[in-house]
């Protein structure tokens, strides 16, 4: 980022200017669903405003566009399934979609949580990234979804993660996959949630993931970085809804100083290879430098790709953004060069 962009967002100007051109289309396409912000919204209300991905449906669908769609990879078979939520005593299931490739098996396996900061979202909103990376990877992924804020706070979605992390050590290989070559990944709110499941297992003494995916992942309680002034007025996400975010999923101030939220506060050492995806127009870029510059000093193998002309929520767009397919790329070959390495 350049000055002149932070200057812009410090006083109030619109940081998407300096978009991509195939990003600046979705955000035109997302400005044409009339989305109420987010941040003036009930919770209910939120839920049902237009997201990022109705905007790259209706690209998708609009002829106009047509020529510049890319196919994308579609070799999988999906089938919705149930696993059990977490805490202590808590009955009651989450739903969550198995992605398989076409093939034989056992596959690696991926489980993945999708974004919304913790309130917003589910399984079909994100169903585009575990597609692709079920496509890209050669793995099976897991998409799995969680218990929702407010009515279930912290650390209620972090819970039901680590409870979906040992459903899949128990159950990869009924699924068709390699119970030695597992994973995690999450996008935003779900990258916090895949790096938690890491450091618990780690602590707990459960298997540990063999990779991360982190994709601009919440991963601080510093909400006045250089990122999140920038992109204090960025869409699809900004500095307001992302206070507006945090209000919903804590159960009081204390809680934005734990490491679940406050990720780079945390003990790193020892966590598997990572890969951070960040957007060069988010207010969570700088969550994702500083995690990046954390993991490298606790000594964990990490690569990290920002892509300067992409928004938040892009990684899932790779059928209309081409920084989408590059970070796919990316992030599926740190992938494999993971999971391949331990015999089935």
């Amino acid at each position: 980022m350049t000055l002149a962009d932070t200057l812009k967002g410090m006083i109030g100007l619109d940081p998407t200017g300096h978009a991509d051109a195939d990003m600046k289309a979705v955000l035109d396409a997302l400005k044409s669903l009339h989305p109420k912000p987010i941040e003036d919204c009930s919770v209910t209300e939120a839920r049902q405003q237009p997201l990022a991905s109705d905007a790259v449906n209706r690209l998708i669908d609009d002829p106009a566009f047509g020529a510049r769609l890319v196919a994308e990879p579609n070799a999988v078979s999906t089938e919705d399934i149930v696993i059990p939520c977490g805490g202590d005593g808590h009955a009651g299931t989450n739903p969550a979609r198995v992605y398989a490739p076409r093939g034989d098996g056992p596959f690696p396996v991926i489980l993945y949580f999708h974004g919304g900061g913790w309130v917003l979202a589910d399984l079909d909103t994100y169903d585009a990234t575990p597609r692709a990376m079920a496509a890209r990877t050669r793995a099976i992924v897991v998409s799995a979804h969680y218990r929702q804020a407010p009515e279930h706070r912290l650390p209620a979605a972090h819970d039901d993660a680590f409870a979906a992390w040992r459903w899949l050590i128990d159950n990869a290989v009924a699924l068709g996959g390699d119970a030695q070559r597992l994973a995690v990944m999450g996008e935003s709110a779900g990258g916090n949630l895949a790096i938690n499941v890491s450091i618990r297992a780690r602590d707990e003494g459960v298997r540990m993931p063999l990779h991360q995916a982190l994709i601009y992942p919440v991963a601080s309680n510093n909400i006045v970085s250089i990122s999140y002034e920038e992109n204090r007025n960025a869409k699809p996400l900004n500095k307001a809804m992302m206070l507006w975010f945090l209000q919903n999923v804590i159960n009081g101030d204390s809680d934005l100083t734990s490491p679940l939220i406050d990720v780079v506060s945390a003990h790193l050492a020892r966590l598997p290879p990572t890969a951070i995806v960040t957007a060069g127009i988010d207010p969570l870029r700088s969550d994702g430098e500083k995690l990046a510059e954390k993991l490298h000093g606790a000594g964990v193998p990490v690569e990290h790709r920002n892509y300067r002309g992409a928004t938040h929520e892009f990684f899932g767009m790779a059928a209309v953004v081409q920084a989408a397919r590059d970070a796919q790329a990316f992030v599926a070959q740190s992938q494999r060069q993971a999971l391949g390495g331990v015999e089935s």
